[in-house]
């Protein structure tokens, strides 16, 4: 099947709601990615333009935030144009790039996370040879394969789907996620398997090498002073924030549409929220917050034109 996809908006009830304050909706949602925009950017900012924030901690942080906002971009603008739309509809090309575009931001973030707890590492377990570890080219590397191996991976991905036959063009969704395996006429073990090798690649590795990390981290801290201590508290706990709030939404994907579980609506309505509007939102949140260094002149900007 060939054509366009229709995407269906549904509410609690299972019933369509497309026409019903479409514009209170348009508004709240174009106030929310607007919010998103401006948090992201303050602290990415903030970060090129001090120069003591020129560290590859602060740059990693600074890539974070500006994959939550090409994640953000890849749904909102196009959820905001089928608000005001008489018929919610994209060309089955388009929903296999935004598909595309999700998971490969998604699973970025991963990989962002895991060179930012390697980062810590070497920062907290072996300071001396931090200077030489974390050179500008190791950092420019780092970056290079956190956004290229995912991309790589996912295109495989999309261009299986691509090839697939269609038996339905319907998608009760908000975007094009996972749930586009089930307009397939028959599933594909394809697919099937080379996403687990993804999910297991990407995921699974990232999570289990961060979680090893600090772990080692933990404990080199508990045998050292105070000031090491309070270092590692303040640059750990949010990046583990992240992680466990990440890895929530990834587990949440994988068991809805993977295993095919079949979720309470509310449950699902909070996840997408979630996707949509928490986790965008969380990264510049905790960072601007919980960064002692970033706080600083966070403060510092927002007293600026509190007195301009």
């Amino acid at each position: 099947m060939e054509g366009e996809l229709n995407i269906t908006y549904v509410n609690l009830d299972g019933h369509v709601e497309v026409h019903k304050y479409r514009y209170l909706y348009f508004m709240i949602i174009f106030l929310v990615y607007l919010l998103i925009i401006c948090s992201n950017c303050t602290i990415v900012y903030l970060i090129w333009k001090h120069q003591n924030l020129h560290e590859p901690m602060y740059i990693f942080i600074a890539a974070l935030l500006l994959n939550s906002l090409l994640f953000s971009t890849n749904i909102y603008p196009k959820l905001l144009i089928d608000l005001l739309s008489e018929k919610q509809i994209i060309s089955y090309q388009g929903c296999i790039f935004q598909f595309y575009m999700l998971y490969t931001l998604a699973d970025a973030e991963f990989l962002l996370l895991t060179v930012m707890a390697y980062d810590r590492y070497v920062s907290i377990c072996k300071p001396l040879q931090y200077p030489t570890i974390m050179r500008n080219k190791t950092v420019r590397i780092f970056l290079t394969l956190s956004w290229a191996v995912p991309a790589c991976h996912h295109l495989v991905l999309a261009a299986l789907c691509a090839n697939q036959k269609l038996c339905s063009s319907t998608l009760k969704v908000i975007f094009c996620n996972n749930t586009i395996y089930k307009l397939f006429c028959v599933t594909s073990m394809a697919i099937t398997f080379y996403g687990l090798f993804v999910v297991v690649n990407i995921v699974v590795c990232s999570v289990v090498f961060i979680l090893f990390t600090y772990a080692v981290i933990f404990k080199t801290c508990y045998q050292s002073c105070g000031d090491v201590r309070r270092k590692a508290a303040q640059t750990c706990l949010p990046h583990l924030l992240v992680l466990m709030n990440l890895f929530v939404l990834v587990t949440y994907d994988v068991i809805t549409v993977r295993l095919e579980s079949d979720f309470p609506k509310i449950a699902r309505l909070i996840m997408t929220l979630q996707l949509v509007l928490y986790n965008p939102l969380f990264n510049p949140i905790i960072y601007g917050l919980k960064m002692k260094e970033i706080s600083k002149h966070l403060k510092r900007l927002f007293c600026q034109d509190k007195m301009n």
